[in-house]
Formats: structure tokens, sequence, C-alpha cells
């Protein structure tokens, strides 16, 4: 990974803005600026006219890790804890104007912060600073997000084995785990969530001890993380004789989703892309049963900028990794969601998640 361009391109944003200098405590923001994936650690960024200096905290536990993973900044370990190490790194340094991630550092660690500085330092709240650089993936990214995917894909048989009526469904997410672990997965990308039957009417239905029904829709959405990098799918299929009112149902989500992936383009607002699937499930009559936005960035979280829903503005570039994911969702009875991973290119875009949307029944 180039560490060295991810900090210059901050470095030009941090003058933009008018700091002196900024505090990342945002670890997946530490990951992404200096490659450290351990869980206490934070990078101070200072700036000049046409230089700039990182230097990455962390404490003892860590001392190893740090040597291995921290690249293209100086590395400071300390028996204190990596933010009051820091925050003596700014003193010292005699940093005027300290940029801080507002969204993401505590009021109570805010509060000692500022009391530690006192007049000395002000400080300035920021807000995705690094979050809008991460939402353009270089090369090395996308390839990493590409192997992801792949992996996540790969695991879709393994799910559909294990899937019968009368298996709980914690049975699935638990043999989709485990067979991602020994695939090479550091981790799944969130809590699998495997929802059958009228449970599959809830978006977010995590696997229960509920068994699979005889008849009826199986929503499966998981994804893994591989070298840092999140991956996220999701698949419905059936079990038993698909009703006519079933058939409709997925053939409408599956129209809506082609739909959104039709208009994600360079210059197109996520706002537009949402709508695209949108108007396809109003006219189906089903508008009232997508309760969710169509689609977010993934990376190195699985839920990052920017965000594809009624209203959003930010216009999509070459780079951006996204999902497109509408869904129906109708109480008592069952839902229905289809989730691929799309890149948005030069020309338009690529759909990463290469697993077929025809509907399964088992």
């Amino acid at each position: 990974m180039n560490f060295s361009a991810r900090q210059k391109k901050l470095a030009v944003v941090m003058r933009q803005a008018g700091l002196d200098a900024l505090l990342v405590t945002h670890l997946p923001n530490v990951r992404y600026l200096c490659g450290f994936s351990g869980s206490a650690g934070v990078v101070l960024v200072q700036v000049g006219e046409r230089s700039h200096k990182t230097t990455f905290y962390t404490d003892g536990r860590y001392t190893q890790q740090a040597h291995e993973e921290v690249q293209n900044a100086k590395i400071v370990v300390s028996k204190k804890a990596a933010l009051a190490e820091a925050t003596a790194g700014v003193i010292q340094a005699k940093i005027r104007l300290l940029g801080f991630e507002a969204d993401q550092l505590a009021f109570a660690t805010y509060k000692q912060l500022a009391g530690i500085l006192g007049r000395r330092t002000k400080l300035k709240a920021t807000s995705g600073l690094v979050e809008q650089l991460r939402m353009i993936k270089d090369a090395d990214e996308i390839s990493q997000i590409r192997a992801s995917v792949l992996l996540a894909a790969s695991l879709f048989q393994t799910a559909l084995s294990v899937a019968k009526p009368g298996v709980a469904e914690t049975v699935v997410a638990g043999e989709l785990e485990l067979q991602a672990r020994r695939a090479g997965a550091e981790k799944m990308s969130f809590d699998t969530i495997v929802a059958a039957g009228a449970r599959s009417a809830l978006p977010h239905g995590r696997a229960s001890a509920h068994p699979i029904p005889a008849a009826g829709f199986i929503i499966m959405d998981y994804g893994v993380i591989l070298a840092g990098y999140c991956s996220d799918m999701t698949r419905t299929v059936h079990t038993g004789p698909v009703s006519r009112a079933h058939r409709r149902m997925y053939d409408a989500v599956r129209e809506a989703q082609l739909a959104s992936i039709a208009a994600v383009k360079p210059g197109v607002e996520s706002g537009a892309v949402d709508h695209a699937g949108r108007e396809i499930l109003k006219k189906a009559g089903y508008d009232s049963f997508f309760t969710h936005s169509t689609g977010h960035g993934v990376g190195i979280e699985v839920h990052e900028p920017p965000r594809l829903a009624r209203g959003q503005t930010q216009k999509l570039a070459p780079g951006m990794v996204i999902t497109i994911e509408p869904g129906i969702y109708i109480p008592d009875d069952g839902g229905v969601r289809i989730e691929d991973m799309v890149l948005v290119t030069e020309s338009g875009n690529e759909v990463l998640t290469p697993t077929t949307k025809d509907l399964i029944t088992l």
C-alpha cells in the first residue's frame, strides 16, 4: 500500500483547512495512513508549507507489531497511553491549531485533551478529512477488495449445502464462518445475517436459533475481512414451492437492483442511484416495504462513505467501491434482498460479486 501518497493527499487537505496538525484517533483511519492494525494507536500528522511529518504513537503491548506494520511514519512507543504521548508531542512541537476527528473522539476525551493543551494549542473540530480520501480506492486496495469479494462468494455454496428445512439459522451462519476462517479470512465483516421464513422480513435479522421453515425465503447477508479489506454480499434463496407472490417480490428486487447498478457511473449523484431502483419498486407497489438506503461504500470498514440514499448529493467517482442492495420486507410474510459490490470505473461500473442472482430453491 502506498502510505506516502495517502499522507501527502491528507497534507493537502489539511493545508486547505488551515490546520497545523491533525490528531487521527479513529483506528480504521490510522490503518489507512500507516498500516497499523492493532487496537491502540494514534497518528499525528504535522504540515508545513511544502512538507509534512507523520508520527505514530502506541504503547508497549504493540512494540513488535508497530515495527512490523507501520510504514512511512516515525514510531513512538510509550509507557503511557498513546493519546497521552501524542498530546505531549503536540506540546513539544508547539502546534498552534490542532484538528481532531470530531465524529470519532469521545466528548470526555476531548475535554481531557483541551484541559492538557490549555491555551497553548487551539483545537479545531474536523469531519471526514481522512474518510473523503478513503472513498477513492487505489489499485492496491481494489485488488485486495476483489480478493475479499471472491473469497466471500466462494462460501455461498457452503451456505446452500447447509441451509435446509429444520436446520437452525445459527448452524448455517456457523458453518459459513468456519469455512471463511479456513479459507484465510481474518474475521467476518459483521455479524452474519441468516433470516428465514417470516424472519426474512427483518432487514438485519442476525442468525438465531429458529429453524428454517419448510417454505419461505432465506436472506443470507455476510462478508469477510481479508488483509484488512471488507466484502459484503446478500443473496436470498427459497425453501419449498415458490408462490406467485414470492416470485413477484423476488423479480421486483432483482429488477430494482439491476436498475440501480445501471445508474452507477462517474458524475452521478449517489441519490440518483437510490432513486433508480426505488422507482422500480414503487411501480411494482412495494415502495413502502423498502425501508433502508440502497447502498454504502466498502473498504477498510464495511460501512463507509459514500451513502446511497434519498437526497444524497455526493457524486460518484472512479475508484469508489459501493454496495447496491435494494430489498422488500413484508411483516409476517418474508423479505428479499440482493446485494452486490460494485466498482465505479472511468466509463461506468464493474460488478465485483460474481454470484448468480437467479432465485435458487432448496
